[in-house]
């Protein structure tokens, strides 16, 4: 497959982009090759620049649920495009798709709107600390809550140890009050509580999706909430990646457990920039105006992203089906490589839920990141640029997450499947 005109983009954006992109994942670094300059996307395809196609299994990291160019999402767009950009003043639009949010979660009172998942979590630990009056936070190995300095945090020993910056610019005094736990382990968290009696809140993913695809189980997220109860800490979950992926629901209606703040994204923008944080009335009267905790930004509540998110999740609504359709695709993709994989000697742990699938090339299961970075990279990269070749497009890092949209057809998975076999079969007698 040529991707020379690829190649030739990637050299011209190192020049005046730091390491050639915009977000790090998409440099290909964990998979070796050049990065794919994308020209198009329409349904559950992807063009590069030198006019491959490919069935696209990131979906923009999940956002598009219904495939690239949907229709409805589409004209939305461009019908509030047609009015303004941009107002930085109230619009009828948020109110609408707050509303939405607000039907679909149980643990949501009120939300407030921002531009980004990393401004979500940002904002809604804030919110935690102002509403509990406490500074310590616990987060886990291997849970990615975006970029803000307190949660860049290197990995620990599920000790109740403090946390030391993982990238430099962070000070370690930011990250200072950042406790970490190992995921999936309850005994981990107990000694971060026996370590600090601070702690504002615990912070999860409840369907990890930046460790490889790892949902927590049901008896330790049931656990985690007793003992944020019982130490009166308020519980958040990050659904930024699993919203409206996992379950339209969200993880409380899939698990049992009931969060107190809920940081979501992606699905709610339909494609466009957006992030969002909620909870019960009481927490979110904190905020400002009508409380002390500070947040606020020129952009969020965007009349674009707010017009995309409703057509989506109004779409997402009417047809809610579809989720169990999407669900038995991606199942049926996650066993359909993993038995043409164990016909070549290979090992494959695999896990679906709703909409999101993941795998890992290791011989026992993934609970937590200790246990995903035992997954076989080599193996990974190989399969990722054979199944490239094939025309075929999963995530560049063997610990992000795939997502099925509705414009992938049973055909184009069992296309997939197929495509796998040839890679599989092809690394083995390389």
């Amino acid at each position: 497959m040529n991707r020379k005109t690829s190649k030739q983009a990637f050299h011209e954006a190192q020049n005046i982009i730091p390491g050639g992109v915009n977000s790090p994942v998409r440099a290909f670094k964990s998979v070796g090759g050049t990065p794919i300059f994308i020209s198009e996307g329409n349904g559950a395809y992807l063009s590069d620049v030198d006019g491959n196609k490919y069935v696209d299994f990131v979906q923009s990291w999940g956002p598009l649920i219904f495939g690239h160019r949907d229709e409805s999402i589409e004209n939305a767009v461009i019908n509030a495009v047609k009015h303004g950009l941009s107002f930085g003043a109230p619009t009828v639009a948020e109110t609408q798709l707050a509303q939405l949010v607000v039907d679909f979660f149980d643990s949501i009172e009120k939300v407030r709107f921002v531009s980004s998942g990393t401004e979500a979590v940002m904002s809604a630990i804030r919110l935690a600390r102002g509403f509990t009056g406490r500074d310590d936070i616990v987060k886990f190995t291997g849970c990615y809550h975006g970029h803000s300095d307190s949660l860049l945090v290197e990995a620990g020993s599920g000790a109740a140890t403090f946390g030391t910056p993982s990238s430099p610019g962070v000070p370690a005094d930011f990250t200072k009050h950042t406790l970490l736990a190992e995921y999936n382990n309850i005994e981990s968290v107990k000694k971060c509580f026996e370590g600090s009696s601070d702690i504002a809140c615990v912070i999860i993913e409840p369907i990890a999706g930046n460790m490889g695809f790892i949902p927590a189980d049901k008896e330790f997220l049931h656990e985690l909430r007793k003992l944020c109860d019982e130490n009166k800490t308020l519980l958040i979950f990050d659904e930024v990646m699993s919203g409206f992926r996992a379950s339209i629901n969200g993880a409380e209606s899939l698990t049992g457990v009931t969060p107190d703040i809920v940081t979501l994204g992606k699905v709610i923008g339909g494609g466009m920039p957006v992030g969002a944080f909620g909870g019960r009335k009481e927490i979110m009267n904190m905020l400002s105006p009508d409380g002390p905790v500070y947040q606020a930004g020129t952009l969020s509540g965007n009349p674009v992203a707010m017009a995309a998110g409703f057509a989506s999740l109004t779409k997402l609504k009417q047809n809610a089906r579809v989720m169990a359709v999407l669900q038995t695709r991606a199942q049926r993709l996650v066993d359909g490589m993993s038995r043409v994989a164990k016909e070549q000697g290979i090992t494959m742990q695999t896990a679906v839920r709703g909409s999101m699938f993941g795998f890992f090339f290791n011989e026992n299961p993934v609970k937590n990141f200790k246990d995903a970075t035992a997954t076989d990279a080599e193996l990974f990269a190989a399969f990722h640029a054979g199944m490239l070749d094939e025309g075929f497009y999963f995530a560049c890092s063997l610990y992000e997450t795939g997502f099925i949209s509705t414009a992938i057809t049973d055909e184009m998975i069992e296309e997939t499947i197929n495509a796998a076999e040839r890679v599989f079969k092809a690394i083995k007698s390389a």
